[in-house]
């Protein structure tokens, strides 16, 4: 199931402070007394519309996070221009080497892993072209892999929006809960 590790939250400081900037005619110094002061203006730019652009200051807050997912979500992650994919572990270099580690969901069938874990046992012992696409093909979409993700506040929030009700309650309820837990992430409406 979906899984978040290792986040990191990058330039939160300075983007609120940066949230006045259209109003400044100097730029502003990056102090604890500028954030505090900037930070009730950032609240109140997060209560703009969605669309109208106020809370923009939120794309400056950079997460970063390890991603743990079942293949299944894939698509779905990469269906929007939410983060961008920093590294990843590969099914076409490691494939193997997940299968041997046992490394699927919970809902995958045992007959489907001893299916997979016989085509890897062929293709270590004849790795033709056709061995490996029957390996690759007949591998089951819980199997899970994981990825470096980089994103920011703004996409996280249009995340939530798009996946707090989603069919997929596990994965996306996951990564909404992890939004959740960000600094700020009530005050700057991340999730409703």
């Amino acid at each position: 199931m979906l899984e978040v590790r290792n986040v990191k939250v990058y330039d939160l400081e300075e983007s609120v402070i940066a949230c006045r900037n259209a109003m400044r005619t100097e730029l502003p110094e990056y102090t604890e007394k500028e954030f505090k002061d900037s930070l009730e203006r950032a609240i109140k730019l997060c209560n703009s519309p969605t669309n109208s652009g106020h809370c923009n200051f939120l794309c400056g807050i950079r997460v970063s996070f390890d991603l743990i997912y079942p293949n299944y979500i894939s698509p779905e992650l990469q269906r929007y221009h939410w983060f961008d994919i920093v590294t990843s572990n590969s099914k076409m270099h490691k494939l193997i080497q997940i299968v041997e580690t046992n490394s699927f969901n919970k809902y995958v069938d045992p007959e489907a892993i001893a299916i997979v874990k016989k085509y890897a046992e062929i293709f270590k012992a004849d790795p033709t072209y056709e061995n490996r696409i029957k390996l690759l093909s007949n591998c089951p979409q819980g199997i899970e892999l994981f990825m470096r993700v980089s994103t920011n506040y703004l996409q996280l929030r249009t995340i939530y929006a798009q996946r707090h009700n989603h069919r997929l309650v596990e994965d996306w309820g996951a990564m909404c809960d992890f939004i959740k837990s960000l600094p700020y992430s009530k005050e700057f409406k991340l999730y409703f």
